[in-house]
């Protein structure tokens, strides 16, 4: 984080994030406007390049905050300690989902990003993707009990529809929460619907 930027009050630093991770997910790097940033988070233009010296170093920024945000509030908090699959990956859909609500600007402008829409990542933004992608995999599939599927179905079958599934269920929450006030949404009746369905995928695919 720049110095200057660091010495910001935390409410005006996440007013400039927001404006500028929105502007940039909407219209990519290169039509991105800031002017719309400043207006957007209530600054002068200014005082934006005071803060950043140049697009491409706010840019830049976005993305290192971004990769930090997903490590540190999702990925970092899943506990590779549970061995039982589903429980483990409905701990990491839960703290997706909650990272998600608090940063949903962060989670659109990296997908923006990593579709191959915007210009190619330098070699440090790409390093940091693939030990992003890596840390991922590791939490979520590293020391799995496969004791726990049935031995009479393909395990890495059963893994696959089970993942599918829960991606599934969470990509159709999102989409049935969007343009909702996320601060008023109680999560805990969704939480109930969802170990439903958790259910009938253990009774399906678990050994009895």
């Amino acid at each position: 984080m720049t110095e200057k930027f660091s010495n910001l009050a935390k409410e005006k630093q996440t007013r400039i994030l927001n404006a500028a991770l929105e502007e940039f997910a909407t219209n990519g790097f290169q039509q991105a406007s800031t002017n719309k940033v400043v207006k957007n988070a209530g600054i002068g233009k200014g005082m934006l390049f005071y803060y950043f010296t140049n697009k491409k170093a706010l840019y830049d920024y976005l993305i290192d905050y971004s990769l930090d945000v997903v490590t540190n509030n999702y990925l970092n908090k899943i506990d590779e300690k549970e061995q039982d699959f589903i429980k483990r990956f409905k701990q990491a859909s839960q703290l997706k989902m909650r990272c998600y609500t608090e940063n949903p600007h962060v989670f659109n402008f990296l997908s923006n990003l990593f579709t191959g829409n915007e210009p190619e990542l330098t070699p440090h933004f790409h390093e940091r993707y693939q030990q992003l992608k890596q840390l991922g995999y590791s939490k979520l599939y590293d020391n799995i009990d496969k004791t726990l599927i049935r031995s009479d179905v393909d395990y890495d079958k059963a893994f696959q529809l089970i993942k599918w599934a829960i991606d599934g269920y969470q990509t159709d929450l999102l989409t049935r929460l969007k343009g909702e006030n996320m601060t008023l949404i109680k999560f805990d009746d969704y939480s109930a619907e969802f170990e439903q369905y958790l259910q009938i995928l253990r009774t399906v695919f678990y050994s009895k």
